[in-house]
């Protein structure tokens, strides 16, 4: 009776986002791309690719997770060369990251509509080896399945943020009955770990690891000297103070624009890279530039080694895949998603990989153990409003001495906190031997 009744208010659920979704996929586009899989329906290829060997199934979400599923799956094959995977995503985004990262071997799919017939179907085609879900991704039908043909559950990097708490406790009866399933639960921070514990996994069971995001954050030098070419030809010289604001949601570029506005008159020859977290809002930020009176450019009128023939004080990159050559260029580095309410933040890791300062706002809920690893180390600055960005921005330009230090700081704990992938590894390889 339970599961009937889950299964009817999934289905109630799911008709009614189905304009959203597709409203999205006229919208971001690719959406619609091998919308088949999502119900368990493959071509014949895929058939055959799937059929020929039982492979380890990972599902990651977006690209975020996408990330640490590629760095996992290459951790595992290092210790176990003939391994073959299915990597599973929900989003056109992370879906295609992976499609381009992917080893040969592996297999990309859409993951499937949370219903005992989609899910049955799919885990017929696969016959996994064992099921790694990334973060918190518990979907019913999926873990109670997969679970009743034996095969073995494990949770990679797991977290429960504040709000995913508050829902799961809700459904306290839900995720206990799931949760007691998972061989190996695998989370971030002790926080996660207690928190998970309540909910009804089963505490031997439980390991806390730290982030995986640590092992995933990378240098790409070809990306650099991209960025470095736009750069040039956007007029912004390689000696200029230079603000790279990553990963921005709506409003946060007018408000780094109006810190840039104020920090130029006292910092010569200050110029600011906007990147808005998705590319589509490229349109909507070109508005506020324009309405700001900001001379800017924008990346897709720009090729290496054509300068423009203005140089530009602001450069907006509408492109995707870019961001890390910013970083490797900047001075100082905001990290966005982080100053509007309940925006949760984005990832800091990536950017003090470079020895860069590295600045965000209140709002970081999305990444607890992180934050509390940098600020513990005074190794990056939170502020609580526009107006201390600028005002530490400004101590930053003025003391350049400070600003190594923390740089220095912030790339010594991304080498310090690496790790946990590889435990990870043995703990999952472990579960799948009981």
């Amino acid at each position: 009776m339970f599961w009937w009744l889950y299964n009817l208010v999934f289905v109630i659920g799911f008709a009614l986002l189905v304009p959203h979704y597709l409203w999205r996929m006229c919208r971001r586009g690719g959406y619609a791309r091998d919308f088949a899989q999502r119900f368990g329906r493959y071509s014949v290829d895929i058939r055959e690719r799937l059929g020929a060997r039982r492979r380890l199934w990972i599902h990651a979400v977006s690209v975020g997770e996408v990330y640490v599923a590629l760095k996992f799956m290459a951790a595992y094959r290092e210790t176990q060369p003939d391994v073959a995977f299915v990597l599973t995503t929900n989003t056109s985004t992370g879906h295609r990251i992976a499609h381009a990262r992917l080893h040969g071997d592996d297999v990309l799919l859409y993951f499937p509509v949370d219903l005992p017939i989609f899910v049955n179907r799919v885990l017929d085609a696969i016959n996994p080896t064992a099921l790694v879900l990334t973060e918190c991704e518990l979907w019913p039908n999926l873990v109670r399945l997969a679970d009743g043909r034996g095969i073995p559950l494990a949770l990679l990097n797991g977290r429960v943020s504040d709000s995913s708490y508050r829902g799961y406790r809700f459904c306290a009866r839900l995720f206990r009955n799931l949760l007691t399933r998972f061989a190996v639960v695998l989370v971030q921070g002790d926080r996660d770990g207690e928190r998970i514990r309540a909910l009804g996994a089963l505490p031997e069971r439980v390991h806390v690891l730290g982030t995986a995001k640590y092992d995933v954050a990378t240098q790409d030098s070809s990306k650099m000297e991209l960025l470095r070419g736009i750069l040039d030809a956007a007029g912004i010289p390689q000696e200029a103070p230079l603000i790279a604001a990553g990963s921005t949601w709506p409003g946060e570029e007018r408000v780094l624009v109006e810190v840039y506005q104020a920090l130029r008159e006292s910092v010569e020859g200050l110029k600011l890279v906007l990147v808005p977290r998705h590319f589509e809002r490229a349109a909507e930020v070109e508005r506020e530039l324009k309405a700001l009176g900001v001379n800017y450019v924008k990346r897709s009128t720009l090729t290496p080694g054509a300068p423009c023939a203005k140089p530009a004080d602001v450069l907006l990159l509408d492109s995707t895949g870019e961001l890390v050559g910013v970083y490797a260029h900047a001075s100082l580095i905001f990290v966005g998603k982080s100053l509007g309410k309940h925006h949760g933040g984005q990832n800091i890791i990536e950017p003090a990989l470079f020895g860069k300062p590295v600045l965000f706002g209140p709002n970081m809920e999305n990444f607890p153990v992180v934050v509390q690893d940098f600020l513990a180390a005074d190794a990056a600055i939170q502020v609580a409003d526009p107006a201390a960005l600028e005002a530490r921005m400004r101590t930053l330009f003025l003391d350049p001495a400070m600003g190594a230090a923390l740089g220095q700081r912030a790339a010594a704990i991304v080498v310090a906190k690496r790790g946990c992938l590889a435990r990870s590894v043995e703990l999952i390889m472990a579960c799948q031997d009981r």
